[in-house]
């Protein structure tokens, strides 16, 4: 009996000071996100040094990694928005079937994607390229990462379980971990360190898959030692059509921005190697190094989502606008520190990578002209969770859609046509500053309709009053 009364005490995200909640929410997932950038990047630093092939190979690789962390993410946000709603609204025995038909989607995503890894990578980097190096690379690397996907997809969601209750110290752990691990299995596993036969390519993706799957079963442990407003039952599970729909509409438009995502690599990719493979080199170091300034921001919006969804059930209208206006000026400030670290340093972060001199000669200018564009993306950035964590998820994707393909695709093909490879680059802040002024009008406008909901149901019970 005592611990069925524990999930009926208010959640923090209800009653702690904003400013202190969104801080103690938000910087351990912060943590966590910079060390998966570090580990991604060390990924890519490591994948160089074995030559410049293995590292465009990784590069192309990168839509489908993108689309895999995107399918898990996406699903995870609708999770993370309906159970941390539940919450507010004290819907306990919903908290617990959102979060079991969570993980049984995570795993349907995992079993899509192993079929992909056995069945079309070779068709994948046959579409790409030409260089038989740079497919075999590909090849051995994407197979790797796909077979083995189970460990990325759960987690993923377990953490997602965590944030969803406000759990992040141990989101935080179980992230660091299991990027910690790969950071130290990258040379041994690549190079052949300490008795390990020299795997290339694939010790690095067999390096990811290991510390993803540590960082799994470390998740699922603090779920079930520590997450007491979240009861995993497996026993009496069945899936729930009604409660995958609700899951997915939120998070659907969440994945399909990242296929979106995915596919405008894929054609960015495709578009930069007819100038030079070396071009599609630095397009794939440029997303390892802006991971070091977005990550930060996922972050504080990992710990925004459950606090806006958790306000919103509870209908506390000024602790979402505090939340939203705090997000915004901390992801602007840290865009701004990344803008200045690409402008002034391209040279010293380039030279990470073992870059060659005709690295440099394209890397420099591009990460210059892309960097202007953080500039704008903060606000963009959080507009997108907080659609997401509102329910709205339909602006989401329709931002997503006209910022990755109506806008960026065309202005890079156009572009493109002037011949010099530096003039695609600034593709990105043109299309940003589009995107911030759409995401503008849709936030107006959302902030509108709180304000109508809130105040219609302020004046109900006054409409039933006795006379």
């Amino acid at each position: 009996m005592e611990k069925a009364s524990q999930p009926a005490r208010e959640n923090k995200m209800g009653t702690m000071p904003v400013h202190r909640l969104l801080l103690d929410m938000s910087i351990p997932m912060i943590v966590s996100m910079l060390v998966q950038a570090l580990y991604n990047v060390v990924d890519s630093i490591f994948v160089a040094r074995i030559n410049e092939q293995a590292l465009t190979a990784v590069s192309l690789a990168f839509p489908i990694q993108s689309l895999m962390i995107g399918v898990g993410v996406g699903t995870g946000v609708g999770v993370n928005a309906l159970l941390s709603r539940s919450l507010g609204e004290k819907k306990f025995g919903l908290v617990n079937e959102t979060a079991l038909n969570g993980v049984f989607l995570a795993w349907v995503s995992c079993a899509a994607f192993m079929a992909v890894g056995f069945f079309a990578s070779d068709v994948f980097f046959s579409m790409q390229t030409e260089d038989v190096r740079i497919a075999r690379y590909g090849h051995e690397y994407l197979w790797f990462i796909c077979a083995f996907s189970f460990g990325m997809f759960s987690q993923i969601m377990f953490e997602r379980l965590l944030i969803s209750t406000g759990k992040t110290f141990y989101s935080m752990i179980s992230q660091s971990v299991g990027a910690v691990t790969n950071i130290i299995l990258d040379p041994i596993m690549i190079f052949g360190l300490l008795g390990c036969p020299k795997m290339g390519v694939s010790g690095a993706a067999a390096a990811t898959v290991i510390g993803q799957c540590i960082g799994a079963a470390l998740a699922l442990f603090f779920n079930i030692r520590y997450n007491r407003e979240v009861r995993l039952a497996p026993r009496c599970f069945r899936p729930k059509l009604a409660i995958i729909r609700r899951i997915y509409a939120v998070g659907l438009p969440s994945i399909l921005m990242a296929s979106l995502g995915s596919l405008m690599t894929y054609g960015m990719n495709r578009l930069l190697i007819s100038f030079t493979s070396t071009a599609v080199a630095v397009f794939g170091v440029y997303f390892k190094l802006q991971s070091f300034i977005f990550m930060p921001i996922f972050g504080l919006n990992n710990g925004m989502v459950p606090i806006i969804a958790y306000n919103y059930g509870a209908r506390k209208r000024e602790r979402i606008v505090q939340t939203v206006k705090l997000s915004v000026a901390y992801a602007t400030s840290i865009m701004l520190l990344g803008a200045v670290a690409f402008h002034f340093f391209p040279g010293a972060l380039l030279a990470q990578f073992n870059a060659t001199p005709e690295m440099l000669a394209i890397g420099v200018p591009a990460l210059r002209i892309i960097s202007v564009h953080f500039l704008f993306a903060g606000f963009c950035i959080v507009s997108l969770s907080v659609f997401q964590a509102m329910g709205n998820g339909t602006e989401s994707l329709i931002v997503a859609v006209s910022r990755q393909w109506l806008l960026l695709m065309p202005i890079a093909w156009l572009l493109s046509l002037s011949g010099d490879v530096n003039a695609i680059w600034w593709t990105f802040p043109i299309t940003e500053i589009a995107t911030l002024m759409l995401c503008a009008f849709f936030m107006r406008r959302l902030y509108d309709k709180i304000n109508a909901s809130f105040d219609n149901r302020l004046h109900c019970p006054s409409n039933h009053s006795p006379k």
